[in-house]
């Protein structure tokens, strides 16, 4: 049975990314991919820094936590010193910037009177300079559609960020090709309340964008975010949708996951939960003889394995969020994220993996668990599974409050998995080394007199123009 999304109070916004088909933002490399092997690579780490209000973002805070280095494959025929932060940025591309204002005048926005660039804090590594440039163009656009008017608050201008290539427990790999293409972000109000329309309002401004004869084509070039929130849940930004297919699938597995997680919040205020506390104790001795592989070889590795007690939690860490992701299936991604280990096991599905019902008692009288109770845990060298099961703890503590604030990936089958903490508002500050540029009235008139055919327009007139060849053919049977 689907959900009742009025009583929900769903709410959804969307923000569309489009590569604009040119050469670079901030220099003149040409906007291309190469898919041969890169013959340059580049390491870096990059750290968090304060806002100008002496503030530190919580997103770049927890990217910092992961501790890991970055590995840059460079293609010197498309990336310069400014790609790796080796020279200040070039000139904004005037190009770009005017296809940036006829998809604002298409999308009925006002353009800005001045354009000022932004710096926005991004230390997972997509940028080597640590931060991604944005330019707002315009503001108080719309769109209409069958169902209503579409707000459109804000359109952008910016850099699109590195390709993510390969991962592993120290580096993540990234291809500068794509870092410095220019992308046009539209983002709508939260005037979505079901599922489906943000799907069709995503087509109706890709093929509005696809007019201008001035964006690139192909996977990859747009992608949809998509911000979804109900009552009682929390705001969630689902990035990188690439299929307007997916979006419906997106936001209902969404919305499931946030209903179950408030069950989940309402079930440990009935059993009278309360704070988790970071006590590990190490069990390695009862697992020495274990038919795990995954223990075995962490204690051969002269590693540990450590135990977490949930009290009250028994049976909720199975408890399924979306189709084949439960509670501890989101454990497992803070684990992994933070504490660099390979997964988690919990009490819920054990016995399994080689762990033995007498191993499971042994586990649960080591932690003095009781009937109502779970056990996580991990094996792993001892810095990785405290700082693993120190995250579980952040984590099983905001099941208590209910739904996180999250930064999500969205997976192919339509589930979603933790990537960050939503960000907050103090990672944004003034872009220094680009001057702000005056959007005058007679730039504006030039971009008026081309704008092009509206998608809509262009269907209409070729039905008119359909009929009109029918019924001159009709004539001419006739005669």
């Amino acid at each position: 049975m689907k959900p009742d999304y009025e009583k929900l109070s769903l709410k959804v916004g969307i923000e569309i990314h489009q590569e604009l088909d040119t050469h670079k933002l901030f220099c003149n490399c040409p906007s291309t991919l190469r898919e041969e092997e890169p013959p340059l690579e580049v390491r870096r780490r990059l750290r968090p820094t304060q806002s100008e209000l002496g503030e530190v973002d919580r997103a770049a805070l927890a990217e910092a936590v992961k501790g890991k280095g970055f590995r840059y494959d460079v293609y010197p025929e498309t990336i310069c010193l400014v790609e790796l932060d080796e020279e200040p940025p070039h000139p904004l591309n005037e190009e770009a910037l005017d296809i940036a204002l006829e998809v604002a005048l298409l999308l009925n926005a006002s353009p800005v009177d001045e354009a000022h660039t932004m710096r926005k804090i991004v230390i997972d590594g997509s940028n080597t300079c640590g931060f991604q440039r944005t330019t707002l163009v315009a503001t108080g656009g719309y769109i209409e559609t069958a169902g209503g008017r579409i707000s459109i608050p804000t359109i952008c201008l910016e850099e699109d960020a590195a390709r993510k290539f390969g991962e592993d427990e120290e580096l993540i790999d990234y291809r500068l090709d794509r870092l410095g293409i220019p992308l046009v972000e539209i983002a709508t109000g939260p005037d979505f309340s079901d599922p489906y329309t943000p799907a069709e309002v995503a087509l109706n401004i890709g093929q509005i964008l696809r007019a201008t004869g001035r964006v690139k084509r192909g996977i990859g070039t747009i992608r949809q975010d998509i911000n979804i929130s109900i009552k009682g849940g929390a705001r969630q930004e689902i990035k990188g949708i690439q299929e307007l297919g997916l979006i419906s699938a997106v936001i209902e597995r969404e919305v499931q996951r946030q209903v179950a997680l408030l069950e989940i919040r309402e079930e440990l205020m009935k059993r009278g939960a309360e704070r988790v506390e970071k006590k590990f104790i190490d069990v390695t001795r009862i697992f020495s003889r274990t038919g795990s592989k995954v223990i075995s070889r962490a204690i051969q590795a002269r590693g540990v394995a450590l135990a977490l007690k949930l009290p009250k939690f028994g049976g909720l860490i199975g408890k399924e969020l979306q189709p084949n992701r439960r509670l501890g299936t989101e454990l497992a991604d803070y684990a992994k994220i933070y504490g660099k280990v390979g997964g988690i096991f919990h009490t819920d599905e054990l016995p399994a993996c080689g762990i033995s019902a007498e191993e499971v008692g042994g586990l649960k009288k080591a932690v003095d668990a009781s009937r109502d109770d779970a056990v996580v845990l991990v094996a792993d060298i001892k810095e990785r599974a405290e700082g693993a099961l120190s995250a579980v703890v952040g984590r099983v503590n905001q099941a208590l409050e209910g739904v996180p604030e999250e930064t999500r990936r969205a997976l192919p089958d339509g589930n979603t998995e933790f990537m960050r903490p939503l960000p907050g508002a103090a990672r944004m500050y003034v872009e220094t080394d680009i001057p702000p540029i005056p959007i005058t009235e007679d730039r504006l008139k030039k971009i008026r007199k081309r704008l092009p055919e509206m998608p809509e327009q262009k269907c209409k007139r070729f039905i008119r123009c359909l009929l009109y060849t029918s019924d001159a053919a009709d004539e001419e049977d006739s005669v």
